[in-house]
């Protein structure tokens, strides 16, 4: 059987962040967002998603490129200078830990259920972030977390969940799409959807934002938000009979 996750990332970002998520679910084919809980607009978030029950949320870990909870400071935007700090400094690791941990406890006190868990750029397949994510996860008893195959890094990755019988998805796309998951995309990946579970990730807005010109900088929001309404990729999906999970 083919199912499909839809996921929509950094929802919280900011209002049209959070307007494209919900509608997207509403009125198109997005099951699930990933919160940013330190972002600007995460309390406008979480109240949406209680108001939305039928939107399944999970926690959108920030440790790059973004703030935090427990720094005024951003983290670094400089992925291999990130990487390299908490993979070899005891002081980076522990505000690492300290970090995430403080992220899972403000998305608990929401009192949302935590549908999944992955982190902004995939820095969960980092090998320190990953033992922390996986820590979190398993204290939580929270299942599923985001297999981003085939990224660097992915198989051991998937290694790790299998044994730790966490659940993940089979198969990903949106990787190589990042900032551009147009309807023409959409259309042109929906016949390679293998038997399995699928996770496509994008990143809707319903307008440009300084927000997203910050963040989201080169990528086409307001495209992919169009995508996820589409009613030739809902028929597209319908006619190669994926079930949305």
């Amino acid at each position: 059987m083919k199912q499909l996750v839809v996921n929509a990332d950094d929802f919280g970002l900011c209002s049209e962040v959070n307007r494209a998520v919900i509608q997207a679910n509403q009125q198109g084919i997005l099951t699930a967002a990933s919160l940013m809980i330190a972002a600007p607009a995460a309390k406008e978030a979480v109240a949406l998603a209680k108001a939305n029950p039928k939107l399944k949320v999970g926690l959108h870990f920030i440790c790059v490129d973004g703030f935090g909870l427990l720094s005024q400071k951003p983290f670094s935007s400089n992925l291999i200078w990130a990487g390299v700090r908490y993979f070899f400094s005891p002081a980076w690791r522990r505000r690492l830990k300290e970090e995430l941990t403080a992220q899972m406890e403000a998305y608990l006190e929401t009192g949302l259920v935590c549908d999944h868990l992955n982190a902004h750029n995939h820095f969960h397949l980092h090998p320190v972030v990953r033992k922390i994510v996986m820590n979190l996860a398993q204290r939580h008893k929270i299942r599923k977390i985001r297999w981003p195959s085939p990224a660097p890094l992915s198989r051991a990755l998937k290694k790790k969940l299998d044994a730790a019988g966490l659940t993940r998805n089979d198969h990903t796309f949106g990787l190589k799409e990042t900032g551009r998951m147009t309807e023409e995309a959409w259309l042109k990946q929906i016949p390679q959807i293998r038997d399995g579970m699928t996770e496509a990730y994008c990143h809707p807005a319903v307008s440009s934002s300084p927000a997203t010109e910050k963040w989201l900088k080169n990528y086409n929001c307001v495209e992919e938000f169009k995508a996820l309404v589409s009613p030739r990729v809902k028929g597209a999906l319908q006619e190669a009979r994926i079930r949305l999970c």
